[in-house]
């Protein structure tokens, strides 16, 4: 079977990772990506000896790459005339202005969080609705957020039943490298209920959620508290094995030296996984306790790739590579080799 053709518009923090997330894909091609400047991304890829062909967003911008040496292979729509899907990980609300281009090749495309639901036919997550965007034309991803706490939501509601959840957000406030929020020496909170929570209810909408939202002054990786009601009462015990059960989601300890975000971006690096990365939420035992009829836990969100897998799953729902939930995240878990180390 000829392998899926798949291109990504914007090789930023999310569009570096989706590429490297399709080449991984032993089903699937990565025929480039496309981007508008000539930033440290693209002088990185460069200076790797371009190990994917680069495509001009805007062929004004060509006399930049050009002054630097840096090849390109045409057009975005050169790019995208050669692909079955296109992965859009442009600037929030530059994929809606894409997506005429891609309507007008009659190519498939998957946006990620910034766009606004209305741009895509399915709001989309590979575990908690990956039957509706089977053969659709246009997904949208939850965002790095959004994507991780479902991940645990759903595991529970798969194995027990969930009602409700409500939820703390402390949001890390800038991706590591960015500038434009400033230096800051405050925690900030927004109005209630949280997007996330909102998110949730589109996803999963048997489940009542709400959610509050902190922005804090770090770069890796946001935590999350959940309190969640099951349908009937879910112990440590019962929620901590469905925990261990699930790939995307490695179960760690405060005594093993997991403190916090700042462990787990140290341990990725020790791993060797490519720029610190994680696929993996990370869940603390020692933050499961039960609270009444509710079950009460703490994650950790690594928001710089906690989205490539989904994405993934997104790919092969839209080409109806495979037809289920189950099927498609084990085949995107398998190729990023997710889950791997709980064998």
């Amino acid at each position: 079977m000829a392998k899926i053709k798949v291109g990504v518009a914007g090789y930023g923090t999310i569009g570096q990772r989706l590429a490297d997330g399709v080449a991984l894909q032993g089903d699937m091609e990565l025929v480039g990506v496309a981007d508008v400047a000539p930033t440290l991304a693209v002088r990185a890829l460069y200076e790797k000896g371009m190990p994917y062909n680069l495509y001009l967003a805007s062929e004004d911008r060509k006399a930049d790459f050009e002054a630097l040496g840096i090849p390109t292979c045409g057009t975005m729509e050169d790019l995208v005339k050669k692909c079955d899907v296109i992965l859009d990980s442009s600037p929030g609300g530059i994929g809606a202005k894409n997506k005429e281009l891609y309507a007008r090749l009659g190519k498939k495309a998957i946006f990620q969080g910034g766009e606004k639901n209305s741009v895509a036919d399915v709001f989309f997550h590979g575990y908690a609705n990956y039957e509706k965007g089977l053969d659709k034309d246009y997904l949208k991803l939850t965002s790095c957020n959004t994507t991780g706490l479902i991940r645990s939501v759903d595991c529970l509601d798969r194995a027990f039943g969930i009602e409700r959840v409500a939820i703390t957000i402390i949001r890390r406030v800038a991706d590591p490298g960015d500038y434009h929020r400033g230096l800051t020496n405050a925690l900030q909170i927004d109005k209630a209920p949280s997007h996330q929570a909102v998110d949730l209810m589109t996803i999963m909408p048997h489940v009542e959620a709400t959610g509050i939202l902190v922005h804090t002054p770090v770069t890796h990786g946001h935590i999350i508290t959940v309190v969640a009601t099951g349908k009937e009462k879910i112990t440590k015990e019962m929620a901590l094995e469905a925990f261990k059960k699930h790939p995307r989601i490695r179960v760690v300890s405060i005594k093993d030296g997991f403190m916090g975000n700042a462990s787990l971006f140290k341990y990725a690096r020790d791993l060797g996984n490519s720029r610190g990365d994680m696929y993996e939420i990370a869940l603390w035992e020692d933050s499961i306790v039960e609270t009444g009829d509710s079950i009460m836990y703490a994650i950790n969100i690594p928001q710089e790739a906690v989205t490539i897998p989904e994405t993934m799953d997104g790919i092969r729902a839209v080409m109806g590579m495979q037809k289920t939930s189950q099927e498609a995240t084990a085949k995107t878990n398998e190729y990023l080799g997710i889950g791997k180390w709980k064998k």
